[in-house]
């Protein structure tokens, strides 16, 4: 018999499989077994599944792949209905609307609004959604009536440290200039007072 899935243990297959894809020692250098093994093993060691059985690899990869099949297409509804939104419209006509197109795209109802609230900002999975291999032009996440619709803003990416250190750079130029004004228009205010100094020894 199959074991169905809780939101409770869908956010933690997000957070197992987010966690292991940011690993920066591991990053990019895990093959598809390993990747998925480490993910399985973060999993089932959540203090949160206490008592429960553990999953295996294979139920984890099938129930994510519907997780990322479902929410991206899910996202680009969402986009496409924030688009279309209307003067007077608030944010439950947007779902309303998005909730609609996935339906009619997929035939069934959206569940994974619990899903969507952890990944729809997540940076690492917008950009694998939008599609590895484009490198130009975004990957749409799905076609309405002819209409494509990408995936919504990801979270705001940190500076790197060339651009950091340029703005600090540019900061520090900017505050030189202001103390090079400074130090002339002191030099000509001490200039003033021994002009006034002499004139008024010669009266």
């Amino acid at each position: 018999m199959l074991q169905k899935w809780s939101p409770k243990e869908d956010i933690i297959l997000i957070g197992a499989w987010l966690n292991t894809s940011k690993d920066p020692i591991v990053s990019n250098e895990q093959k598809g077994g390993a990747f998925w093994k480490r993910i399985v093993e973060y999993y089932n060691a959540s203090p949160l599944l206490v008592g429960t059985i553990p999953r295996e690899l294979g139920p984890c990869k099938q129930r994510w792949s519907r997780i990322n099949d479902h929410v991206s297409k899910f996202c680009g509804c969402y986009d496409r209905a924030l688009r279309q939104q209307r003067s007077g419209q608030n944010d439950d006509h947007v779902m309303k609307a998005a909730l609609d197109s996935f339906f009619t795209i997929m035939n069934l109802k959206f569940t994974m609004d619990h899903c969507w609230k952890e990944l729809r900002y997540d940076q690492k999975w917008c950009s694998l959604v939008q599609g590895k291999d484009t490198v130009k032009e975004k990957r749409k996440v799905v076609d309405i009536d002819g209409e494509e619709a990408a995936v919504g803003e990801p979270e705001a990416r940190p500076p790197g440290v060339k651009a950091a250190k340029a703005a600090l750079k540019k900061k520090m130029n900017g505050r030189e200039q202001e103390l090079s004004n400074l130090h002339g228009a002191l030099e000509i205010k001490e200039k003033l007072s021994r002009q006034k100094l002499l004139d008024r020894l010669f009266a």
